[in-house]
């Protein structure tokens, strides 16, 4: 009797590990999935803003026939920033696809911020409807990219929190859930200035 006693409490104790360790692994997965949806997120606007970059190059093209170098930087770095979409679509959190993809972004914000500085120029660029209404659309893209940015660091960190703290550090190292990558996508640094110096 005593024997069949002691079999069930084994048979208890091993039942409510086994839940735990379910319960825990379907914490990292959740997690897991919330970041990947987030990156999706971010996915959908920054395609959005590929489709945009386009008619704003073939706009500015006609008043800006002698700037054809920031045009076509600007095109190249779009080509780029598409590559290393593509890199982290496939492994969104990877540490190497969100650096390629934070890269990328970069350069584009840099070609970006260039052409921009040129249309301010050219007083007719900057006045032309289409002009205004894609630089407008654009500008909407960058604010919806930024919170998508946001969303999906807030993801990660908490995919990252519930993989590292103990104990479901045991069940993510069984199950080979590794940490996942912010994104950070610098800014152009003709875009950070500095607050105006007062003097009296």
């Amino acid at each position: 009797m005593s024997g069949l006693i002691l079999l069930a409490i084994l048979i208890g104790i091993a039942v409510l590990v086994g839940g735990w360790a379910i319960g825990i692994y379907n914490g990292l997965v959740t997690a897991r999935n919330a970041f990947r949806n987030a990156f999706a997120q971010i996915d959908v606007q920054l395609q959005r803003r590929f489709d945009l970059i386009p008619n704003l190059v073939e706009t500015a093209k006609a008043y800006l026939s002698h700037e054809r170098g920031t045009l076509e930087a600007v095109t190249a770095a779009r080509t780029a920033a598409q590559s290393g979409l593509a890199a982290a679509k496939a492994s969104p959190g990877d540490p190497a696809a969100m650096a390629e993809l934070s890269q990328a972004q970069g350069a584009l914000n840099g070609a970006l911020g260039r052409l921009m500085v040129v249309v301010e120029a050219y007083p007719d660029l900057k006045a032309n409807q289409n002009m205004m209404q894609l630089t407008e659309e654009l500008t909407s893209t960058e604010n919806k990219v930024a919170f998508a940015r946001q969303a999906y660091n807030d993801s990660v960190m908490a995919y990252n929190n519930r993989r590292e703290v103990f104990p479901s550090s045991i069940v993510a190292g069984m199950f080979n859930f590794s940490p996942a990558a912010l994104l950070d996508i610098p800014a152009d640094k003709a875009e950070v200035r500095e607050a105006p110096k007062v003097q009296f």
